[in-house]
């Protein structure tokens, strides 16, 4: 179970990173970047 968890988190962090690329203006980047933070702690930070 854990290891689907992880990988639900990581195909949504590889969306929000896609969308990181594709936006141009700056602070729907850096929404995007804020999301993207707490995905990515999620993921390396759960044992």
């Amino acid at each position: 179970m854990r290891y689907i968890y992880h990988l639900i988190v990581l195909y949504l962090t590889g969306h929000l990173i896609w969308s990181l690329v594709r936006e141009k203006k700056f602070w729907k980047q850096a929404g995007i970047a804020m999301v993207l933070i707490m995905f990515l702690l999620r993921l390396f930070l759960i044992e």
